[in-house]
């Protein structure tokens, strides 16, 4: 008896390992699709049904180069052509290296004019650069991307930007307001930054300079509300101005819904990096706790309809 006891004991053993990697296979797998379910990023969907989607770093930078854009007025195909550059450049990513001594954006060279390191290395300043040099290519808005990108660039790979045109061309309709909430964020952490830990001293504009002072989204949060204003106006320029904050909010009154939607999309997509607990706009509303649920519907007074407000938590 004592012999069949121990037969069994042995058979079961199998039994008991095969359970125990079942178990550590469903628990592996539960483990990837909560990570997958939560994962931040942002998503713009156009108007021909395509989407494009970013994770938070990337989607700050290309809603930063559509602000600089709108600060000097210039059209959404300025927008195009320089997302689609800064795709090919950098994956939208504010790189600290790149060929020779390429950085940032849109791997502009110290060596070739294009600024300092540190400037470079500024999205805001890197945008604006770029914007100087491509409304010096003569009709530029009636030029192939490819064309107008590579009279900036001066790229050893001139074809290669032409491959990121329906991308950049989605994401320039949506940031530019044209397309109303057609961008949303989904965030698990609000007071951070939503920077790549490959690229940890990259920053985004938010990251790198409040009103050119310097400070960090930090700063900008322990300003309040008028840190936040202060950012926008580093941004965006002097359209749209804000109301005077009050507290921990602040309000920016639009003309037009294309000017309102492009800065409540572009705080959406810093709003990890300002603290942003809500961004409001007409009757929808993100919100940083809810934020997979998208752009609500709210029933605003009609006073508000025309204001952008963003909440700092």
């Amino acid at each position: 008896m004592a012999a069949a006891r121990r037969r069994g004991r042995h058979r079961l053993w199998p039994v008991v390992i095969g359970v125990g990697v079942v178990l550590a296979l469903v628990g592996y797998l539960a483990v990837r699709f909560i990570r997958s379910a939560t994962s931040d990023e942002c998503t713009a969907h156009g108007t021909d049904g395509t989407t494009v989607t970013l994770d938070l770093d990337q989607a700050a930078h290309a809603a930063t180069i559509a602000a600089v854009a709108h600060a000097r007025g210039l059209p959404e195909r300025a927008v195009t052509i320089a997302l689609a550059t800064a795709i090919q450049e950098s994956k939208l990513r504010n790189l600290a290296n790149g060929d020779r001594d390429s950085l940032g954006l849109f791997q502009q060279r110290p060596s070739q004019g294009w600024g300092s390191p540190a400037e470079i290395r500024d999205p805001v300043y890197a945008a604006g650069k770029f914007f100087d040099a491509l409304v010096k290519v003569q009709g530029y808005v009636d030029l192939p991307v490819t064309v107008a990108a590579q009279d900036v660039q001066h790229s050893g790979y001139p074809e290669a930007y032409a491959s990121h045109e329906a991308t950049a061309t989605t994401l320039a309709d949506v940031l530019t307001g044209q397309e109303g909430p057609a961008l949303t964020c989904t965030v698990s952490t609000v007071g951070r930054s939503g920077a790549d830990p490959a690229q940890a001293d990259a920053g985004t504009g938010v990251d790198n300079a409040v009103a050119g002072r310097g400070s960090g989204a930090a700063g900008a949060v322990r300003q309040g509300g008028g840190g936040v204003a202060a950012v926008v106006r580093r941004e965006f320029g002097g359209v749209p101005i804000a109301n005077p904050a009050t507290g921990d909010s602040v309000e920016y009154p639009v003309s037009d819904a294309a000017t309102g939607w492009s800065l409540a999309l572009w705080l959406v997509c810093h709003a990890p990096a300002l603290h942003a607990s809500s961004v409001t706009f007409g009757n929808r509303r993100w919100s940083s706790g809810a934020s997979d649920r998208g752009w609500t519907h709210i029933a605003p007074a009609s006073a508000e309809s025309s204001t952008v407000a963003v909440k700092v938590s």
